[in-house]
């Protein structure tokens, strides 16, 4: 059974055309890392993508995600910043294990617009780019570039290999799977809970 706390690796592969590269498309929940010259591409709402870099050794990543709804309880606040670093953790120990090295990583953020009205209303973008802002501040990741917030969605495609990304802002939308993609994730994320402790690997 598929958590929903469990962040995967994208599986969506291609062949992107125009720019003449292999590509993995990066929906909610998931990341994908790579040491190839190989594009990494999303489409972001209220939700937040980390894309994380060894500035020399070429190996990238990025994630896509979004915290957890606590509904305003204090309590559960916890709860929803553990998931935010266990997205961020899985890539980056990903990375780490391709042979990234920590001092070496740079980022780059983006999304967290207020693109649905029943997401607008809790604040979600606004939630989601201050913790990705706050936790890289906190690991000394630099941030060399970020878009986040405003209202339209966002594509980004991000090359790992340089650090190249291009963003297109979609100012129309012409179909619901960006907005049904993101219900369905967080509906699967307020049905769920993080169990224990998420381990750090070093």
């Amino acid at each position: 059974m598929q958590h929903a706390y469990d962040e995967h690796l994208a599986t969506n592969r291609y062949f992107d055309r125009h720019f003449e590269a292999d590509a993995a498309k990066i929906l909610p929940g998931e990341y994908y890392v790579s040491d190839q010259g190989m594009l990494l591409v999303t489409v972001l709402g209220s939700c937040v993508a980390a894309c994380i870099r060894d500035v020399e050794a070429g190996i990238g990543g990025m994630n896509h995600f979004m915290l957890p709804d606590d509904g305003g309880r204090s309590e559960t606040v916890g709860t929803s910043a553990r998931y935010g670093s266990y997205a961020m953790e899985v890539l980056i120990n990903h990375l780490l294990k391709m042979g990234a090295r920590r001092n070496r990583l740079e980022a780059k953020v983006f999304g967290g617009g207020a693109v649905m009205a029943s997401l607008a209303s809790s604040n979600v973008g606004v939630r989601n780019a201050e913790f990705v802002l706050n936790y890289l501040k906190t690991e000394k990741i630099p941030i060399v570039a970020k878009d986040l917030l405003d209202s339209y969605p966002r594509k980004v495609y991000y090359f790992p290999q340089n650090g190249r990304v291009l963003v297109k802002k979609l100012h129309r939308v012409h179909n619901e799977t960006l907005f049904s993609r993101e219900r369905d994730y967080k509906a699967r994320l307020s049905g769920s809970s993080l169990e224990g402790d998420v381990e750090l690997f070093i």
